[in-house]
């Protein structure tokens, strides 16, 4: 019983720290689509195989059929939270973008994500805390930018790990076979997308 409410803690913040995350990037006012494909893209964010072997409109694959699961699972979020004015029969958000709802949202931001974003931000010799750095980044314009700098660094790291870890798992030739496939339905969706 103590694991399953651990977990479903666990779970509860990964969901809003995906959200959060999301509203950084995003402009001030977007629909609920623009928000679940930002939310599905994060763990895409960075990530080498979506340059090469990955179809381009993945994401949007995975968002548009699925709006009303996506809505079931992050509205009671969206609802409880202050910096959101959420229109859900307009199905269209609006958030915080101020320099102070934008710092309530970086701080809010997992550990790891903030480390990141401290260590893009912050020049050498100068050792800045994180909150010095996020309170600096708050009021930049470009803050969705860096975030998503952010995100990426932490996410290729992963991908280019899971790729190798890959290779060594299923063998050279399992995964060649493996790849030329992906890179197939790649081209693929290219070919209709240009069509």
């Amino acid at each position: 019983m103590d694991e399953n409410v651990i977990l479903r803690s666990a779970l509860d913040k990964n969901l809003k720290s995906a959200v959060t995350t999301a509203f950084l990037m995003l402009p001030e006012s977007f629909s609920e689509e623009d928000l679940f494909i930002e939310i599905a893209g994060l763990s895409y964010s960075g990530d080498f195989r979506m340059v090469v072997g990955e179809e381009k409109s993945k994401v949007l694959n995975i968002v548009k059929p699925n709006v009303a699961h996506f809505r079931e699972l992050y509205g009671s979020i969206l609802q409880e939270n202050p910096q959101v004015v959420y229109k859900t029969q307009q199905g269209r958000l609006e958030i915080d973008k101020s320099p102070e709802g934008q710092f309530t949202q970086l701080m809010t931001l997992p550990k790891t994500l903030q480390q990141q974003i401290n260590h893009i931000m912050d020049p050498p010799g100068k050792n800045r805390d994180v909150e010095e750095t996020l309170f600096q980044l708050a009021h930049d314009p470009d803050c969705g930018d860096v975030v998503r700098l952010g995100l990426s660094a932490i996410v290729r790291t992963s991908s280019i790990r899971q790729s190798t870890k890959g290779i060594f798992t299923a063998g050279m030739k399992k995964s060649m076979i493996y790849s030329s496939l992906k890179l197939h339905k790649m081209w693929k969706g290219w070919l209709r997308k240009t069509s």
